[in-house]
């Protein structure tokens, strides 16, 4: 996978407006996307460099310095799953699961 930008206007101006219930939604709607492209592996490995990318830039947002933890830890289950959850049993079902409460949560507050 190469590290080209995906997300760079949300870098810029955007991604720290969002909290973080909508971070991780988005990483979410990234992992989901990858899970439903296994089968075209371009598609799905850039699904995979946007979720983390996402993830980068939440881990990078100040606001979360506390939450700096549970953050890494979910990027690391995100890698496990990637490598085919050898250390962790991390999947992408799992994770669809896990993200999905996020977006879910960040919906029900607008």
């Amino acid at each position: 996978m190469t590290a080209e930008i995906q997300h760079k206007t949300i870098a810029e101006d955007g991604w720290q407006n969002f909290s973080l219930l909508e971070q991780l939604g988005n990483v979410g709607s990234e992992i989901h996307r990858a899970l439903i492209r296994k089968e075209n592996k371009r598609a799905y490995e850039k699904s995979l460099e946007r979720a983390l990318e996402l993830m980068d830039l939440t881990i990078k947002d100040p606001r979360w310095k506390g939450r700096l933890k549970e953050i890494l830890r979910a990027k690391e289950m995100v890698v496990d799953a990637m490598y085919g959850g050898k250390e962790y049993g991390s999947t992408f079902e799992d994770l669809d699961k896990y993200f999905f409460q996020f977006a879910l949560a960040a919906r029900l507050k607008k």
